[in-house]
């Protein structure tokens, strides 16, 4: 490469990173969501027909694996090989979508119809090989946009990534036209007029559907969310001690909300330390902790109120000797009901996180899964099962009208599908009232000296969470080891205040400290087009992404066959 060259190789590159920077910023904690609206023009301007194909996907490789190494650093302390990987894996897609764009701009397809087709497809693409990543959208920096968000009952969170990248395809357009001189040609004021319309269309479809949500909705049961300030390092300590403390403590404050008038109180994941389910607790003799436990919740939740807990779940497997082990082992939540007892149904986790939760390969390569074993944060295989069953809770006292809700255990709440599946029955009928996102978000805070010093983990995953209200019409209550906890009404509004509690009064400020807070949920009557349909905007995106891949080598190939002729 001459002088000129490296010149221009360093160009594109600053284009990119300057993507990069603002892509970063725009997302919580930093939140500026106004530079959304034209993050992604750098990149767009750098795939330039004239840059070679190779120089941009390298370009777009180096600056995209330092994104994602960067904005995900809280991931490297749990799970530094699945970090590596994932950002790795993640790194393909933009010089992927350089080389799209690029040879969208070579045969001159409109840069706002595009850009949003590739980047939205881009999105949903996102680690699907892993279980999929639904994390850091365009649309999750407009979290606290609750205008333009509504559309996501439509559309999904997909909806208003695609609103913003259609923006940013117009802007990169009429800049390109601009120095080319040809920045008031008639075909530009038309891209305008579309592209303006569609934004205002989206505003309006939002300012209606917030002003008609009083019709249908009505003011539910009144709620509890615990939140425990627990490092992790002290949870995986082993110490009996420091687990009595926990338990303790998360007692004290569940007292209090019931106390406040809460008909059900939400522990975050797996803060209970013993095993809960009923099929094991069953073959264990009274004095095991795991009973005593079970006993402890029975006699708290006893004439009081609905307590859902976070622990482990498993179906037992006894041995010949007589020893119980585990035949599956799952992430679980379980609800203690007013008259003392175990609802008979428990939620075991569905989505499970790799290398978090689950070490692939176990069965289908062995041999690899010990080696990925030798990467993990413990020297044991903690690989867990899915769950299956979406099930639904019951609150039935006898004292006022039954209610349902299901339970989102950790990133479940990033899962679209997850989500949806829970909202609607068979019937296409509602059957939640609200959901419940559980969580311990203490691997992603750090401790030293007494103080606590918070990952923008939190306040990203909760804005994620945000879409779940949305797209569904469900108000969302969570209750997170370390934050954020907090209630999520059903047009996206994170709120601040609460009746009763002792956690900070601004709900993003709940990061790194202990408490609690009782209030009422409010239950939309609403089935939304996103709750039948589900996320077919982003899989239409996707497809067109992989059409964009395929089709230029396959253009190539077809033109080299016509030119040889049929072989002799």
């Amino acid at each position: 490469m001459n002088k000129a060259g490296k010149v221009r190789f360093l160009l594109i590159i600053s284009a990119f990173a300057g993507s990069a920077v603002l892509l970063t910023v725009i997302q919580a904690p930093v939140g500026a969501a106004a530079l959304a609206w034209v993050s992604l023009v750098p990149f767009i301007l750098a795939c330039s027909p004239q840059v070679r194909p190779r120089h941009l996907a390298a370009a777009a490789y180096f600056v995209s694996l330092c994104y994602w190494l960067g904005n995900l650093y809280w991931m490297a302390p749990v799970t530094w090989l699945g970090w590596a990987t994932l950002c790795a894996y993640m790194a393909f897609l933009w010089p992927l979508l350089a080389l799209c764009l690029r040879y969208c701009r070579t045969k001159k397809v409109p840069l706002f119809i595009a850009a949003p087709i590739l980047f939205v497809g881009a999105e949903r693409l996102q680690g699907v090989f892993l279980g999929g990543f639904f994390w850091r959208f365009l649309a999750h920096s407009q979290y606290a946009n609750i205008t333009i968000i509504q559309i996501a009952d439509i559309f999904g969170a997909a909806g208003v990534s695609f609103l913003v990248a259609m923006v940013n395809g117009l802007v990169a357009e009429l800049l390109i036209a601009a120095q080319r001189r040809i920045l008031f040609a008639r075909t530009n004021l038309l891209k305008i007029a579309v592209v303006g319309s569609a934004v205002f269309l989206a505003a309006v479809y939002g300012l209606w559907r917030i002003a008609q949500t009083e019709q249908f909705l009505h003011t539910g049961p009144m709620v509890g969310a615990l939140q425990s300030n627990v490092p992790q390092f002290v949870k995986d300590s082993g110490l009996t001690e420091s687990d009595r403390q926990i338990f303790n403590d998360l007692l004290e404050k569940n007292d209090a909300c019931a106390k406040a008038g809460a008909q059900l109180v939400v522990w975050p994941e797996t803060m209970v330390p013993g095993i809960l389910d009923d099929r094991i607790l069953r073959i264990l003799s009274d004095s095991t902790s795991h009973k005593l436990l079970d006993r402890c919740l029975k006699d708290h939740a006893a004439g009081r109120s609905h307590i859902l807990v976070g622990a482990s779940g498993g179906e037992p497997l006894v041995g010949d000797d007589g020893k119980i082990d585990f035949a599956r082992r799952y992430n679980s939540a379980f609800l203690y009901t007013p008259d003392g007892a175990q609802a008979d149904r428990q939620y075991n986790k569905i989505h499970l996180v790799p290398f978090g939760e689950v070490v692939p390969c176990k069965k289908s390569a062995p041999w690899l899964h010990g080696l990925m074993m030798k990467f993990t944060p413990y020297d044991y295989d903690y690989t867990l099962d899915y769950g299956t069953e979406y099930t639904v809770f019951e609150i039935a006292d006898g004292k006022g009208p039954d209610y349902n809700f299901g339970v989102l255990i950790c990133y479940e709440d990033a899962v679209p599908y997850i989500a949806r599946r829970f909202a609607l029955d068979e019937r296409g009928a509602k059957r939640l009232d609200w959901l419940v996102n559980i969580s311990n978000d203490g691997w992603f805070v750090r401790f030293e000296d007494g103080r606590v010093f918070p990952s923008a983990e939190l306040a990203e995953h909760t804005a994620v969470c945000v879409f779940r209200a949305v797209e569904n019409r469900l108000a969302v209550v969570r209750s997170v080891n370390t934050g954020i906890s907090c209630l999520i009404d059903t047009v996206g509004r994170v709120k601040n205040a609460f009746l009763a509690g002792t956690l900070p009064e601004k709900a993003m400020e709940r990061k790194g400290v202990a408490g609690w807070f009782v209030d009422k949920v409010p239950i939309d009557k609403r089935v939304t087009l996103f709750s039948r349909y589900g996320q077919w905007l982003d899989f239409c995106c996707a497809a067109g992404f992989v059409g964009c891949i395929i089709i230029p080598p396959l253009g190539r190939f077809v033109r080299k066959r016509k030119v040889e002729g049929p072989e002799k």
